[in-house]
């Protein structure tokens, strides 16, 4: 196995809070808490990493990054819309996470759309961009091989060659993302 494969396989790809995992009645903060560390476990760089904490939630609420929870409870869209902002957090600024679910999190709130369909349709391109990702990594791996090949004590090289790629690839994607939520901006009148 290459080393792009065990890449592959140590990444968890399949680790997600899926909607039948999230119960059908309304949950306390260590409810959710609980929800996503055991559906990221395996995710987690070090094994003391918190995925989620009080601290964060109770963040994402004072900055209206969802809607208003009831009696201190956390709906199945609440547990959604805190996945989404869990996702999107990590290469976007938390005003621009608001600015992207503002008007999902309106219409949500108002009833005015099936959360649950549009999360299982984000589930969806998620599982989709996991294959893009892994013939993307293949190739990157194969093309800093090839790049090193012949060079004495290259496997260092090599390994250096493909983690700049790496970051390259994701400045490009956060950068891509970052385009479209500026004229996201744009069209609020921002």
């Amino acid at each position: 196995m290459g080393k792009a494969d065990r890449i592959i396989e140590e990444m968890a790809f399949h680790n997600q809070v899926l909607p039948e995992d999230i119960p059908k009645i309304d949950l306390y903060i260590d409810q959710v808490i609980q929800l996503f560390e055991s559906s990221f476990a395996e995710s987690k760089r070090h094994p003391d990493e918190k995925i989620l904490t009080k601290t964060m939630i109770n963040n994402y609420a004072k900055g209206k990054l969802f809607y208003p929870v009831q009696n201190k409870k956390y709906s199945r869209n609440h547990v959604m819309l805190i996945n989404l902002i869990y996702q999107m957090k990590s290469a976007l600024s938390i005003n621009d996470v608001k600015l992207v679910l503002n008007g999902i999190n309106e219409k949500a709130a108002q009833k005015e759309l099936d959360l649950e369909q549009f999360y299982s349709s984000y589930l969806s391109l998620q599982q989709g961009n996991a294959e893009i990702f892994a013939d993307g990594l293949k190739r990157q791996a194969r093309e800093a091989a090839e790049q090193t090949a012949g060079i004495e004590e290259s496997e260092e090289l090599e390994r250096v060659l493909l983690i700049a790629s790496l970051v390259h690839t994701s400045n490009l994607y956060r950068r891509a993302a970052e385009k479209l939520v500026d004229e996201m901006a744009k069209g609020a009148g921002k």
